[in-house]
């Protein structure tokens, strides 16, 4: 592997809109990103990726490398979709699994430097270092957002409180959706939403099949040798509460625990027997727009069981789904209209040398060819749930990427 050391380039949504742009004017496919806290560094970019669709059994297949001293060298970079339909029946918007191998990638270390990394030993290409150095500018990209049917997840909440009374689950994590319209280009409107969020698990991806703009807080899975980490996050105030009433309420602990409990099962089928652990509990963290409580769950899985072995026992994630997950997320195909699509899946990068490591695919929007955009949000509900509390909870989580002025409910007609 080689690696070369480029200095102070700017933050990571600067670097990738000039690659963006770079990558637009020459033909040469988007660049795909991960911005925020991922490998131990600030952002990792592959700064051209042919980001096909493939199989969902084909995603981040490569083996967990095992160095955390900061280089990621390149590696497989993708998507894999909740794999659930919804309650209207219709098929995926986008492709159920994308991504793209990339021999290269930019990464910017935790003190703000970047480096060029190279799996196969080739040096920067003279266009990316053009790009690096050349002036950018902003071009405005927006989506005009359509309300969510309040109605459709007032009712879907009533039914899993009804199936929690009934002893059918204990918790299920019941979404609704946002649809809009791109105005502009993709790369564009994700740089602009992580550079206001600041998400501590953003990530993009984008191909001929349209894009994925995520603005993730949450830890899915990091693998990195035998160590493997998971970070639910369950329990969820708005920014200007006092976080101190996440740790004190009853239903958001109750919440949190019943998924790490899920977590750990989950775990518990590919890991070294003893080995799972609870480092974290009920940590108080904030994300974009809210609070959020966060536990961690450890484990050590040996590197000869397959990424695809991994993600048969976990995915999709315990705490967008419910438990026990088979029920949960049986019931959830009834409950919520339409299919998730990307949200609640995983966006990430398995690399050869410093492993793999996905986030939740939450504060995501899913962006068809045609412009086309999904947003969704969503909460665990839980025996002490409010409807309404619930619905606000939407609200809170969806603000910061709707931004001002846009509608936040969609009327049924009676």
């Amino acid at each position: 592997m080689r690696i070369e050391r480029l200095g102070d380039l700017g933050d990571g949504p600067s670097v990738l809109r000039a690659l963006a742009t770079a990558t637009r004017r020459l033909g040469l496919p988007p660049p795909a990103a991960l911005i925020g806290e991922w490998f131990g560094s600030r952002a990792v970019i592959a700064p051209s990726l042919s980001a096909i669709a493939v199989t969902p059994a084909d995603v981040f297949a490569a083996p967990p490398g095992g160095r955390d001293d900061g280089p990621v060298g390149g590696g497989w970079f993708g998507y894999l979709s909740y794999p659930d339909g919804g309650a209207d029946g219709r098929g995926p918007r986008i492709p159920e699994a994308a991504g793209g191998w990339s021999d290269t990638v930019l990464r910017c270390d935790a003190d703000g430097a970047w480096w060029h990394e190279s799996l196969t030993g080739t040096g920067c290409p003279g266009w990316v270092d053009d790009a690096l150095h050349a002036p950018t500018g902003r071009r405005d990209a927006s989506i005009t957002w359509a309300g969510a049917d309040r109605a459709a997840h007032q009712h879907g909440v009533r039914e899993c409180l009804e199936a929690i009374a009934a002893g059918e689950v204990y918790q299920a994590c019941v979404c609704t959706q946002f649809s809009g319209t791109l105005h502009g280009e993709a790369a564009e409107f994700f740089v602009d939403a992580v550079t206001r969020t600041s998400p501590a698990r953003a990530a993009y991806l984008a191909g001929d099949w349209g894009a994925v703009a995520s603005l993730s807080p949450e830890l899915f899975l990091s693998r990195c040798g035998e160590t493997t980490r998971s970070s639910p996050i369950k329990g969820t105030l708005p920014a200007d509460a006092d976080p101190a009433q996440l740790r004190a309420s009853v239903k958001d602990v109750a919440e949190n625990i019943m998924i790490v409990d899920l977590v750990r099962n989950d775990l518990g089928r590919v890991a070294r027997t003893g080995s799972v652990t609870v480092p974290e509990l009920l940590a108080v963290r904030p994300a974009p727009g809210v609070w959020h409580l966060v536990s961690t769950v450890a484990a050590q899985v040996p590197v000869d069981v397959s990424m695809a072995e991994v993600l048969a026992a976990t995915f999709p994630p315990a705490s967008v789904t419910g438990t026990p997950k088979d029920r949960a997320r049986e019931l959830l195909r009834g409950w919520e209209p339409g299919r998730r699509g990307v949200y609640c899946g995983t966006v990430g990068l398995a690399s050869p040398v410093a492993g793999c490591e996905l986030n939740v695919a939450i504060r995501t929007v899913e962006i068809a060819a045609d412009g086309a955009a999904v947003l969704g949000v969503g909460g665990g509900i839980t025996a002490d749930s409010d409807p309404g509390r619930e619905w606000e909870e939407c609200l809170h989580k969806a603000a910061p990427i709707l931004g001002e002025g846009q509608p936040r409910e969609r009327r049924t007609a009676s």
